[in-house]
């Protein structure tokens, strides 16, 4: 089911994934910082409003659960109907404009994450295999909630572009 307002903790192969800071190394590692839970609706609808220029934009297909050193968020994007949280695609939306689809879905993000990428990494590196710094800790999160599905980040991040390619149309057509 999919996270309601009133329920905003992590999934339980999220907050795995989550429990060990992530390695900035000056630049060339992973820059996310996951929150403690979601975001509240309104304050994903706050934000997205700011970032859209659109006050009548609202932030409810989104599940926020982190950010960049910009500022930029990763979220949950929930678009499609009827499916769990964790069948929902994972988005990154840049503090300048920028949108990526990093995953699928939640096992997906686990074996990004599990390659050394962050969300804005993913989203940067779309379809370049770039950046691919194996994180121990995370492909053993990975391989204990979604076994079998490991690929490159590359790869997952592709097929994730594939599937929903209308990202950062939709966003573009709510901006002011």
């Amino acid at each position: 089911m999919i996270t309601t307002a009133d329920d905003r903790g992590f999934p339980a192969a999220l907050a795995a994934a989550f429990a060990h800071p992530f390695d900035y190394a000056d630049g060339d590692g992973v820059d996310f910082e996951p929150f403690d839970a979601f975001l509240s609706a309104e304050e994903t609808t706050d934000w997205f409003r700011a970032w859209t220029g659109n006050a009548e934009a609202s932030g409810d297909v989104f599940r926020v659960f982190g950010c960049d050193g910009t500022g930029g968020y990763a979220a949950f994007w929930l678009v499609r109907p009827g499916r769990d949280l964790a069948e929902q695609p994972v988005v990154f939306l840049g503090s300048e404009g920028e949108t990526g689809v990093v995953a699928r879905d939640l096992a997906d993000f686990l074996w990004v994450l599990a390659d050394g990428l962050g969300p804005r990494e993913a989203a940067e590196a779309r379809g370049t295999g770039a950046g691919s710094r194996p994180d121990a800790r995370r492909t053993a999160v990975a391989e204990r909630f979604a076994p079998g599905r490991g690929q490159p980040a590359a790869v997952l991040v592709a097929r994730a572009g594939e599937e929903f390619p209308g990202l950062d149309d939709w966003v573009m057509g709510l901006c002011r």
